[in-house]
């Protein structure tokens, strides 16, 4: 059972395109690439990831060990990959498994392109950040605001909007028991530096939401998860804030 309430309380290389794709209508085609499912055991959740299409969009699945409850985030491309991974994680025969929320951290298209497609086969309800909502075609049963807490059997995450890469930008916080945090953040921060914006408002808007939101309130053995490349630590980027603010990206 799904419910939404407020919480209790040395140098970076140039980008690749996957900061911010080109704006060209969303290709039809699946199956085009899509990576080995790599996997993080936690005391009470797993977490799976595939790398889908050209852009390296990562996918991820977090399952419930206690109840089965799965959520995904970012039914970026390749709705069969995605369908192997969620069945790998249910541990059973069925394409969809348990899978009860498809959660987009933003409204780019390179990060929707398999969602109609893995929504309705899965009959999983659908979430954004709720100004994202109007930009992303797929209709949405829920829209998240800063503060929100996605509550399922089994896995509670809490939504931090992370406004700048899009109007609407949501990152995820699964909060271990046992463990660091893990937050899934989308394009709007990555290893190295913070996900293109198109103004300096919006540069200053980002940096302002990923300091207060994320590194002024979570740990340095935090891991990152981004919507592309490989995960790091809120440690390992704490040191350069001071240059990503100087440098304006």
């Amino acid at each position: 059972m799904l419910s939404t309430a407020f919480p209790i309380s040395p140098g970076w290389p140039p980008r690749p395109p996957w900061y911010s794709p080109a704006p060209l209508p969303a290709p039809t085609l699946v199956g085009m690439i899509a990576t080995q499912t790599e996997v993080i055991e936690l005391a009470r959740i797993t977490i799976r990831r595939i790398s889908v299409s050209e852009m390296d969009n990562n996918v991820y699945l977090l399952t419930s060990k206690s109840e089965g409850t799965q959520v995904l985030i970012d039914a970026a491309d390749d709705a069969r990959a995605i369908a192997g991974m969620v069945a790998a994680g249910s541990g059973d025969c069925s394409d969809w498994g348990n899978l009860q929320l498809i959660v987009t951290t933003h409204s780019h298209w390179d990060h929707v392109r398999a969602l109609e497609a893995v929504a309705t086969h899965a009959e999983a309800m659908t979430a954004c950040g709720a100004s994202d909502e109007a930009d992303i075609a797929v209709p949405m049963d829920l829209t998240f605001e800063n503060g929100d807490t996605a509550e399922l059997d089994g896995i509670e995450l809490e939504v931090l909007e992370l406004r700048g890469h899009t109007p609407g930008s949501i990152a995820l916080v699964y909060r271990d028991p046992e463990g660091p945090a893990h937050i899934f953040t989308g394009d709007s921060l990555f290893p190295g530096g913070l996900g293109k914006t198109n103004s300096p408002e919006d540069f200053r808007q980002l940096f302002r939401d990923v300091t207060e939101r994320i590194f002024d309130r979570f740990d340095d053995d935090t891991v990152i998860h981004p919507g592309h490349g490989e995960p790091t630590t809120l440690g390992a980027e704490r040191p350069h804030l001071r240059e990503w603010e100087e440098r304006g990206w």
